[in-house]
């Protein structure tokens, strides 16, 4: 599958090897470089809520504000090698309020099997000196075999966002004296005005060390976005196998160095310091998400800040198989807490678009149930109570706050529930592990919840968590506390039915509302 041989290849471990095949037996019917596939051109999306192109998926999105416009770039992956050959190109799709999208078209297209940018994998957008600039990953596995840098930063400039020229003498390879030759990508570059000069974060690979350790960002330097200086090592905490997609912002006195990284986990984390020396902070909770959320990469619009993720798709369309490599838009909005610590909350423009109120009428399931209005009350000291609602339009949001009692084992929110209540996915907050998980019956194997989807998040008894719900096809996102996300995905949903649950004690859930757009 072409979206496990490009997993492969951003992981470092196996080339993109053609196998010993010639150029001509590659690109044989590959479509035309530059054109945009059917269905793919610039059009105002209306099919999907969480944005996707309609004729494939999306990965790792760089955001550029400019002039109230969101420019989100992204990867495009048709997954479909023989349909639309190999390659990975850059697209572009704007938005004003993360509800309504314009696509572009390509903006970077993929180069043939003999350059460097076969793969126009992840980067960066600048306005400086002047025009517009994109760093992008060139990655071509076939090059090793001429004994050739799998991995360089190329550079690409552009007088309105739209039209794009490549400059292909523009070319920064890994130094082999300090890091892996082939890990060498994803570059992140800003002004640096304090120092007055250009500064360039880049995913890397030291030279030594356990192998899973010598992940890091590595930093250049330029006076002129022409030439650049490698400096010495960014930050190398000696944890994760990479740090993908670096981005970095200041919010007031705190500097936040944002990457992803795949070792332990596969998430986006953060750092924090006072300055660009460092010493980098770890804070408590580190993640702004959870295993379906990766490659985030954040913009502000100069008041408020948001992060832009994907939640990638599963093989075969189920709950048991792998995750895949790109799926759907999904934006966050960054809020800073006392301290400096981030948290996240789901945007205010997409609150406000989901404006139709929808009726909600419960019916009693299992074990104590009391409904009054838009309120719940459910009781089961050592047992499992529920209630269950109507059909939930797609797309669709729940929102409700739920306070439990003491000894409470678990409560939350229902969905995909089928009619003799044997099935269902569990949005399931667990009081004794101050967490927030996803558990589902049947189960994808012999887990207590779904491996990687769940949340840190302090509960007490006696105070109320608010919790929302947007449930559109397989993507489930929830929101919790107004402080945290959990994204993920439900293919084995038996039906549109949510509702409430209790599990070992009582929970009380009020001013329940569902809306659709």
């Amino acid at each position: 599958m072409l979206t496990r041989r490009q997993w492969i290849g951003r992981m470092g471990t196996a080339a993109l090897l053609a196998g010993g095949r010639s150029k001509q037996a590659e690109t044989a019917g590959r479509p035309e470089q530059g054109a945009a596939p059917a269905g793919c051109g610039e059009r105002t999306r209306s099919r999907e809520f969480f944005y996707r192109p309609a004729c494939a998926w999306a990965a790792d999105f760089i955001p550029f504000y400019k002039d109230g416009t969101f420019h989100l770039f992204y990867l495009l992956d048709w997954r479909d090698r023989w349909e639309h050959g190999e390659g990975v190109p850059w697209y572009q799709v704007s938005t004003r309020d993360f509800v309504h999208f314009t696509d572009h078209g390509e903006m970077l297209a993929r180069g043939g099997a003999e350059d460097q940018d076969l793969y126009v994998f992840t980067g960066s957008v600048i306005e400086a000196e002047g025009r517009f600039h994109i760093f992008y990953t060139g990655h071509n596995g076939y090059l090793e075999q001429q004994g050739k840098p799998r991995q360089a930063i190329m550079h690409a400039v552009s007088d309105d966002l739209l039209h794009w020229q490549k400059i292909p003498h523009d070319i920064i390879y890994a130094p082999e004296a300090l890091y892996e030759r082939d890990d060498w990508r994803d570059a992140f570059v800003f002004r640096n005005q304090e120092a007055g000069e250009y500064w360039m974060l880049v995913a890397a690979r030291l030279k030594t060390g356990p192998s899973r350790r010598r992940g890091c960002t590595a930093l250049c330097t330029s006076k002129d976005l022409k030439k650049w200086e490698v400096r010495e090592t960014f930050y190398a905490p000696a944890l994760y196998y990479t740090h993908e997609c670096p981005d970095l912002f200041r919010m007031g006195d705190w500097w936040y160095l944002v990457f992803s990284e795949f070792s332990d986990r596969m998430v986006t984390r953060y750092r924090m310091s006072r300055s660009l020396r460092g010493p980098w902070l770890v804070p408590a909770n580190d993640t702004f998400d959870c295993r379906a959320y990766y490659a985030a990469k954040t913009a502000s619009d100069g008041n408020r800040r948001f992060i832009f993720g994907w939640n990638p798709t599963r093989e075969d369309n189920s709950d048991s198989r792998p995750w895949q490599w790109g799926g759907n838009l999904v934006i966050h909005e960054v809020v800073q807490e006392r301290g400096g610590t981030l948290v996240v909350r789901m945007p205010a423009a997409i609150e406000r678009a989901f404006s139709k109120e929808l009726p909600c009428s419960f019916k009693p399931g299992l074990g104590q149930c009391e409904i009054v209005g838009n309120s719940v009350k459910l009781a089961g000291p050592g047992s499992f109570s529920c209630a269950v609602a109507g059909a939930l339009a797609e797309p669709g949001k729940i929102e409700l706050s739920v306070e439990f009692g003491a000894g409470t084992k678990g409560c939350g929110i229902m969905v995909g529930v089928s009619e003799d209540l044997e099935k269902a996915y569990y949005i399931r907050l667990e009081p004794d592990g101050n967490r927030l998980v996803l558990d589902s019956w049947p189960r994808p194997g012999d887990v207590p919840f779904m491996v990687g989807i769940e949340r840190p998040i302090a509960l007490k008894p006696g105070v109320p968590t608010e919790l929302k719900v947007i449930v559109e096809a397989s993507i489930c996102e929830v929101y919790a506390g107004g402080k945290l996300a959990m994204s993920t995905r439900t293919y084995g949903r038996h039906s549109s039915a949510w509702g409430v649950f209790a599990k070992e004690g009582a929970a009380q859930f009020r001013n329940i509302r569902v809306t659709t757009l």
